[in-house]
């Protein structure tokens, strides 16, 4: 399918989406849609409206935000990814502080169910800003992960001052164990496809700080992203794993078992 952009439900213009680029100030959630439904749709609305608060000082309608994203799907061929992008174009550099009338922005691409290919990641040292927000300061993450790209790995995975693991660029982090699912303890963006796993495992959850020199210890690795489910991560830096181990494939089932929610 073409790629669609809409802003409140109206093709957006060059003139509308320019502050995008030029202020740069705004925050976003990305999922996957498939039959006009979404795993976890409630959570990436509830991240919508606390990051909007968090910018904006405003209360983000979700009726209007779900009619917008109907609209913007409507005849297209699923599976798509569908971007949610909250900002407001009048709102300048210079005078950054004014109220704001934050805007609905909804871009859509072709999706793939297929499951995704194998991932190896190099570790940097590295914080986002205001990790827990998704907002659209994407630099200092791209930046890295086009030189992990360059040095041929897949991905970029960021370390905190203290040498713990946080997050992917753009993706959540998990261990596996034994039996066991680990994920980091750190300041990191709560990602919507980690939440529901976190709410479907049996065990009680994991939380660790982890560092380089415990990744032996682990048995497998996986990223979690609302666009791509389950992946496996076969190598940080020097360590490596199977993309095969038993509990990946009992991740992803239970990430499949689960019912979207009808936008």
């Amino acid at each position: 399918m073409l790629a669609r952009m809409e802003l409140n439900g109206a093709p957006a213009t060059l003139d509308q989406i320019k502050a995008l680029a030029l202020t740069n100030y705004g925050h976003f959630t990305s999922m996957l849609v498939e039959d006009n439904r979404v795993r976890g749709l409630s959570l990436h609305l509830e991240r919508l409206v606390r990051d909007c608060w968090h910018l904006f000082n405003v209360e983000l309608d979700t009726d209007r935000v779900r009619e917008f994203v109907r609209k913007a799907l409507a005849g297209a061929e699923q599976p798509v990814t569908a971007r949610v992008t909250i900002y407001d174009p009048t709102l300048e550099m210079g005078a950054i502080g004014s109220a704001a009338e934050p805007h609905v922005l909804v871009t859509t691409r072709s999706a793939s169910t297929a499951q995704p290919a194998p991932w190896r990641v190099q570790a940097v040292s590295y914080r986002r800003e205001d990790p827990a927000i998704k907002h659209v300061g994407l630099f200092g993450a791209m930046k890295h992960r086009r030189a992990a790209q360059r040095d041929g790995f897949d991905d970029v995975l960021f370390l905190n001052a203290d040498g713990t693991i946080s997050e992917i660029a753009t993706s959540n982090i998990g261990f596996i164990r034994g039996d066991q699912v680990v994920w980091p303890r750190s300041e990191w963006l709560a990602g919507v496809t980690m939440g529901l796993l976190r709410q479907g495992l049996d065990e009680a959850v994991t939380e660790e700080a982890v560092t380089l020199s415990d990744l032996p210890a682990f048995d497998a690795a996986f990223a979690t992203n609302a666009a791509t489910g389950v992946r496996s991560i076969v190598a940080v830096d020097g360590t490596e794993w199977s993309a095969d181990h038993p509990k990946l494939d009992e991740l992803r089932e239970l990430y499949a078992e689960i019912p979207g929610e009808e936008i």
